[in-house]
């Protein structure tokens, strides 16, 4: 029987597991999107729901608290400063998941988990913009030049 299991162990022992959910806590805090297994995703997004409702409060107990978790001393920061206030109307459900599929070697379940709030960078979504515009321009140069080089053909035959 299954019954009362609290959590996915992740089929590793605990130093390891410990590690994973330090590791993964704080790359989600940094990059706000991250890219994993589903059973992972699950059992992080417990973890960094927990330090988010903690850093809605910036308290010292809370900074301590959390520190254990989050690695990075500027992701702490950032916690605190950027994302708990950003979250301070939410009653929890700070991130979500989204599925992406199997994952071509292994057929694992490929997740991506965001915060909710999290939107893509401007200058990426700018550049894209400005590509985008450059390769029109190039081809609206190749259509006049085509259409200039048959002009002077038929002038030519004229």
């Amino acid at each position: 029987m299954k019954h009362r299991i609290g959590f996915n162990r992740l089929e590793r022992n605990a130093a390891h597991r410990k590690s994973l959910h330090r590791n993964m806590v704080t790359s989600l805090f940094k990059y706000e999107r991250i890219e994993t297994t589903k059973s992972k995703a699950l059992e992080i997004r417990r973890t960094a729901e927990k330090l988010i409702t903690r850093a809605k409060e910036d308290t010292v107990h809370n900074r301590r608290i959390a520190g254990e978790k989050v690695l990075d001393p500027a992701m702490l920061v950032k916690l605190f400063k950027e994302i708990g206030p950003r979250m301070k109307d939410r009653n929890g459900g700070y991130t979500r998941i989204l599925k992406l599929g199997a994952r071509q070697g292994d057929g694992a379940m490929m997740v991506i988990l965001e915060l909710v709030d999290y939107k893509l960078d401007e200058k990426k979504e700018k550049e894209r913009q400005v590509r985008k515009e450059r390769r029109q321009k190039a081809k609206a140069e190749e259509k006049e030049e085509k259409t200039d080089g048959k002009a002077e053909k038929a002038e030519a035959k004229e």
